[in-house]
């Protein structure tokens, strides 16, 4: 029977788990045996084989994708959003559809000349 390191085994297990590649296959190209690699997996839990930087890294990716998500999802509210026009503006400087309570009236509030 074989010793295997330490290191292998962890990378053993690091490919199985990140390369998505059925677990057959990695033991096969690696030379071990499909249950021997499913021990392994199961004593080199993921978080052991994660360094603090790759893990960091991981957490930022997935805040970045979650912003992302978020940034589409209102891009595409305001893209496909009601359709609101500039108001229209008559020759008083009013807009049509706007209430008249105050025609007539300046600013300054006197009245305008007609």
């Amino acid at each position: 029977m074989i010793k295997h390191s330490e290191e292998f085994k962890q990378e053993a297990v690091r490919i199985a788990l990140t390369s998505g590649l059925p677990r057959e296959r990695v033991a096969k190209d690696l030379g071990i045996g499909k249950s021997t690699l499913g021990k392994w997996v199961l004593q080199y839990r993921p978080t052991d084989l994660v360094s603090a930087p790759q893990a960091d890294l991981a957490r930022e990716n997935e805040r970045l994708r979650l912003e992302n998500r978020v940034l589409k999802e209102e891009r595409d509210i305001l893209k496909n959003g009601p359709r609101l026009s500039p108001p229209v503006r008559g020759r008083n400087g009013s807009c049509y559809g706007a209430r008249q309570e105050g025609r007539g009236r300046s600013l300054i509030g006197g009245m305008v000349p007609r």
